[in-house]
């Protein structure tokens, strides 16, 4: 079976549920299935807030492990002024260690992201999380326009990844279009990964 890491951080929980549904994605594939991780908030330093390793609620906070174990890997994020979040980009920062050994090269990825306006990043975002993945080596995947939804779409949906927008104070319901492209992101991440036979 191949792990498909799907990686994010959610302030509000709307990137969470665009994650559950890349995760959707990732189990209808045969011989794949999803790992679901998050990663802490930071603290007023900008230092990982000591959070536990397992929350409350919700998906378990990330390791370096998730990452060699995964056979291809799925990262989302909030948009930030047109980029990742900052503790996504925390856990990032301290990789080098995985890059030095090259684990993560070779396998495919993917990004989402969740904004407040069509116009405030939802392109953007996500490109700036394939640039350190690039730095990886991994293989970048995103949305063909041979998916319907992408054509049909007047809400979240690019090719650089799957995204939903979500106005400010509101918390409406992902569209059919975002749902469908946010599986299709999964799936695809996790077929290029079962079709490889990336080593878990």
């Amino acid at each position: 079976m191949t792990d498909i890491l799907v990686l994010f951080y959610s302030r509000h929980g709307t990137t969470a549920e665009l994650a559950r549904l890349v995760s959707r994605g990732v189990d209808a594939v045969v011989g794949a299935r999803a790992r679901l991780r998050t990663v802490p908030p930071l603290g007023a330093s900008g230092q990982p807030s000591g959070a536990p390793a397992v929350p409350a609620e919700g998906a378990p906070h990330a390791s370096h492990d998730d990452l060699r174990e995964c056979g291809g890997l799925v990262l989302g994020s909030p948009v930030r002024f047109g980029n990742m979040a900052a503790p996504l980009m925390a856990f990032f920062d301290g990789t080098s260690s995985l890059w030095l050994t090259g684990v993560l090269a070779g396998k495919p990825a993917g990004a989402f992201a969740s904004g407040s306006t069509m116009h405030g990043g939802q392109e953007t975002t996500p490109l700036s999380m394939l640039l350190p993945l690039l730095h990886h080596g991994m293989l970048l995947v995103g949305l063909p326009f041979t998916e319907p939804a992408m054509s049909s779409t007047t809400g979240g949906g690019t090719p650089y990844g799957a995204s939903r927008v979500v106005p400010n104070g509101t918390r409406p319901a992902l569209t059919d279009a975002e749902r469908q492209l946010a599986q299709a992101l999964g799936r695809r991440v996790a077929e290029i990964a079962v079709r490889l036979g990336t080593p878990v």
